[in-house]
């Protein structure tokens, strides 16, 4: 194989020799390169993403007209359960970690994942969890009592099925994948920036990363511990959440929602981190008040831990937990509103260019705000008793989660694309596709603001005729199918792109961050030499260095080219890498996590001689893959070198 030389601080690097042994399907099942990984996290998302807004788009219809008898309550209750929970663990979670995958190392100048096996294993799990989860449908029905879970509707006696048994151990697979994805952001971010990238330095995406992977390392033993009670309640006669046994429901409730709340922050704030990396774009100026944004989020994240019983508002914790919960409550509204004062400034008197992801953007900043209002409402226990368990909670939710999270990922799809892809969409489609699902959703979720303030409660499966509800639930179902014709749009302009649209430039957007300069789609390695950065904006800096840089020296205000000169010689002499060497593919990760599945078969099934069987299997397929897994890093460690 030729070699090719090229600069790097002073001496020439082989250019890295192809390290993929595998061709076709097997690339991906082996691969632990981040961007292919990303890429599977977002395709997998996506599908579960149209799973979930089928099982909507049948709950809807149920509840087009009064009296409709389409569904059956149990079917109703286990589409309410598997939309919930498909739309949250299964969708928009992944879809945060599949792009963080793709471009938090290219944004801090890293030629992967701190860990790249450990990425390859939560890549599977996330995958099995899935499938286990839907594969509750075949083996006596999938579980219905809400993606909250409330006990004692989960004790054995009112859940008979197997299908709550899925719901923990598809759970406890996705959480396993999210944590040891988590670990490896934190690990990756801190330690793997570029040379001359300082906290201060970093991109705002990878700033609401780091903290999304802190909340959800500290969130997400609550919801683990819970479900494993849970489990044993139901397999063990154990007595933690049922009354009759002298059990405690409510601290269910609390276990879950000390997740459950946490895990609203953990799936908005990685969309804010791209808001804020699209908005300077296309306003063609610096984000306003980086500091104040960065911040906080650490506040929000911070602040989310100590807001999960405004949940329970209902259940009567008394007034001073009331007061204190409430208080929280509207204290993280501040933060939040930081954030959507300095978006709004970043765009004041910017150059702004009216593209796709600038309308994602803009899109999610309006839905959020009306989010946000209606949660400051819920955040008053006197308000919230009157609205709690009503379709005004449902509106709220949507607003937030919808309006806000799935419009900030499709801002980073679209952002992104030419990236990952490689093609440019049709610009055209994006925007048609964008006002499509942008009226779609407000005819879909803003007339429940009203249903619920008349009265309408969650969670049921029909309702009489001449309660006030009819016209409004018809404009809601007329909504979410013209909702779903937009996502069509937006499968058809994602297959045709990829398939025909022009090839992407480097840089379509003039972008300031570092993934802009590696070629679209990047290289296995990313970069040819490791960049160092100056400044916020490195790509400006190198694109335009005669401009007047972002702050002043002194009184004396520098440009980007003297700013540049003053860093080298304050930075000094960097070390540089002698060798690129990256992780060679392998099977190890994705036979370790079907050991965990087949193993978790196992405790599903625990009250049954199977599951002795399963267990003991699972156990010797993980122990298989652990090996390799060992293996394959003692073959790769003499190889490996600091990429400072």
């Amino acid at each position: 194989m030729a070699v090719v030389e090229r600069p790097l601080g002073g001496v020439t690097v082989p250019k890295p020799p192809e390290t993929n042994e595998y061709a076709g399907w097997e690339s991906w099942l082996t691969t632990v390169d981040h961007k292919k990984i990303g890429i599977m996290y977002i395709v997998g998302a996506f599908v579960f993403f149209l799973i979930g807004g089928i099982e909507a788009l049948l709950m809807r219809t149920q509840l087009g007209t009064p009296n409709n008898t389409f569904l059956t309550p149990d079917v109703y209750n286990q589409m309410m359960t598997m939309h919930g929970t498909t739309m949250v663990f299964l969708a928009i979670m992944p879809f945060n970690v599949g792009i963080a995958n793709f471009v938090v190392p290219l944004m801090i100048g890293a030629r992967d994942m701190a860990f790249p096996r450990l990425n390859a294993l939560s890549i599977w799990l996330f995958f099995f969890g899935g499938l286990m989860l839907y594969f509750s449908f075949m083996a006596g029905g999938a579980p219905a009592v809400g993606w909250f879970a409330y006990a004692p509707l989960t004790m054995k006696q009112y859940s008979p099925t197997f299908g709550v048994d899925y719901w923990i151990i598809g759970l406890l697979l996705t959480g396993i994948a999210s944590i040891s994805g988590s670990l490896n952001f934190i690990v990756t971010i801190l330690n793997m920036r570029a040379p001359g990238m300082t906290m201060n330095r970093m991109p705002l995406y990878v700033w609401m990363t780091l903290i999304t992977s802190f909340i959800l390392v500290f969130a997400f033993p609550s919801l683990t511990a819970g479900q494993i009670a849970l489990l044993f309640d139901r397999h063990f006669d154990t007595r933690f959440f049922n009354p009759a046994q002298g059990g405690d429901a409510v601290l269910w409730m609390h276990l879950f929602w000390f997740f459950g709340h946490p895990e609203v922050y953990i799936l908005i704030l990685p969309t804010m981190g791209i808001v804020s990396e699209v908005l300077p774009t296309f306003s063609r100026k610096p984000i306003f008040g980086y500091a104040f944004v960065a911040y906080s989020g650490v506040a929000i994240g911070f602040l989310g831990f100590l807001v999960w019983a405004h949940h329970m508002f209902g259940v009567g914790l008394g007034p001073l937990a009331n007061a204190f919960f409430s208080g929280a409550s509207m204290l993280i509204a501040i933060p939040t509103g930081v954030k959507i004062f300095n978006w709004i400034a970043t765009m004041y008197l910017g150059s702004i260019s009216l593209k796709t992801p600038m309308y994602y953007a803009i899109g999610f900043v309006s839905m959020f705000i009306i989010g946000g209002i209606s949660g400051i409402t819920l955040a008053s226990p006197p308000i919230d008793l009157q609205q709690t368990d009503s379709y005004y909670v449902v509106a709220h939710f949507h607003y937030v989660l919808f309006g806000g999270s799935i419009f900030g990922i499709f801002a980073g799809m679209h952002y992104w694309f030419p990236k990952i892809t490689g093609r440019m969409y049709n610009e055209t489609l994006g925007k048609i596709q964008f006002w499509l699902t942008f009226l779609s959703f407000n005819i879909t979720f803003f007339p429940m603001h009203i249903t619920g303030t008349n009265g309408m409660p969650r969670r049921i499966y029909t309702y009489e005729a001449g309660m006030g509800w009819d016209v409004y639930n018809l404009i809601s179902t007329f909504g979410s199918f013209l909702m779903a014709f937009g996502i069509l749009v937006l499968v058809w302009n994602a297959i045709t792109s990829i398939r025909n649209g022009p090839p992407a430039p480097n840089d379509p957007w003039d972008g300031s961050s570092l993934e802009w300069s590696t070629p679209s789609p990047p290289p296995a390695h990313n970069f040819d030499t490791i960049p160092i950065v100056y400044s916020r904006r490195p790509l400006w800096d190198t694109k335009y260095p005669d401009l007047d840089a972002a702050f002043d020296i002194g009184t004396k205000a520098v440009s980007r080219r003297e700013k540049i000169e003053q860093e080298k010689a304050r930075m000094g002499e960097l070390p540089t890498e002698s060798h690129i060497h990256m992780p060679s593919p392998t099977y190890s990760p994705l036979i370790a996590a079907f050991g965990i599945l087949v193993a978790g078969f196992g405790a599903i099934y625990i009250s049954v001689p199977f599951a002795f069987i399963a267990g003991l299997i699972g156990l010797v397929i993980l122990g298989v893959g652990i090996f390799g897994w060992v293996r394959d890093s003692r073959r790769d460690s003499p190889y490996l070198v600091s990429q400072h």
